[in-house]
């Protein structure tokens, strides 16, 4: 098993590639700490990571309140006594325009938990992977790289470009260590994304269509294949891999 004896900490784990991240990574042998605002999920991950002959580590944490944030990493230090592993996962989408006056309420917020709580995570974890040479896998989006034609998704777009740089500046820093710090950029991925964020079934549906055309291979990834991008940066399969950026976007890119 690629990850066997190791110890990851996982936000945003209580669905979609949190959730398929989690799973992946106890089958390959290790062990996790898993984060996100609801609780009740977040035990069902834990009784899947279990069945699996792993250990689980339930941490509800609101990442967009620094004081939660700040017991994370010790909190799983504590109970695993160290850490190997940092995926960055949790994503926040508010929506805000400079014409409806609604950007900047926005942007404070999807920045908190889009860029601020991955800077203060990676630099609590920091210490501890380097005992470990460890690394980081922060979960971008295609849309840091592209413009948005709807203009409500502005600040998101900005804090992904914020956070594929952020990535880049960390490895540099970290390379010295022996910490390895990547990103991984998803297209659309059909994971329940824009209803926990507030959208209607019947608005995500006609989303998820006109997204589905608009990318190159005419399909919306399930969250399993996002998982094993991340897997595959987290072993030592990617011991040479630090700064980058993996799309995985069913060639979103390519027409956007």
């Amino acid at each position: 098993m690629s990850l066997n004896n190791k110890i990851a900490i996982i936000t945003g784990a209580s669905s979609g590639i949190g959730a398929a991240t989690a799973v992946l990574f106890a089958k390959e042998g290790a062990d996790v700490a898993i984060v996100a605002r609801t609780e009740a999920k977040l035990n069902e991950v834990a009784k899947e990571i279990e069945a699996l002959g792993r250990k689980a580590l339930v941490i509800k944490t609101d990442l967009s309140k620094e004081a939660e944030v700040d017991n994370v990493v010790a909190k799983t230090v504590e109970h695993f006594g160290k850490l190997d592993i940092l995926v960055n996962n949790a994503g926040f989408l508010a929506e805000g325009s400079l014409l409806n006056g609604k950007a900047l309420q926005a942007y404070d917020e999807v920045m908190q938990v889009n860029v601020r709580s991955v800077i203060q995570l990676s630099m609590l974890a920091a210490p501890h992977l380097v005992k470990t040479k460890g690394n980081i896998i922060n979960i971008s989006s295609g849309a840091g790289e592209s413009v948005s034609k709807n203009p409500n998704f502005l600040p998101y777009c900005v804090s992904k470009a914020a956070l594929n740089h952020f990535t880049r500046c960390a490895a540099l820093e970290l390379a010295a260590s022996g910490v390895r710090v990547n990103a991984v950029s998803p297209g659309p991925v059909d994971n329940g994304f824009l209803t926990n964020n507030g959208f209607g079934e019947e608005d995500a549906a006609k989303f998820k269509k006109a997204i589905s055309e608009s990318v190159a291979l005419s399909y919306i990834a399930q969250s399993e294949e996002i998982a094993d991008v991340i897997l595959f940066l987290a072993g030592d399969k990617a011991k040479s891999v630090t700064g980058s950026n993996y799309a995985i976007d069913n060639g979103y890119l390519l027409k956007n």
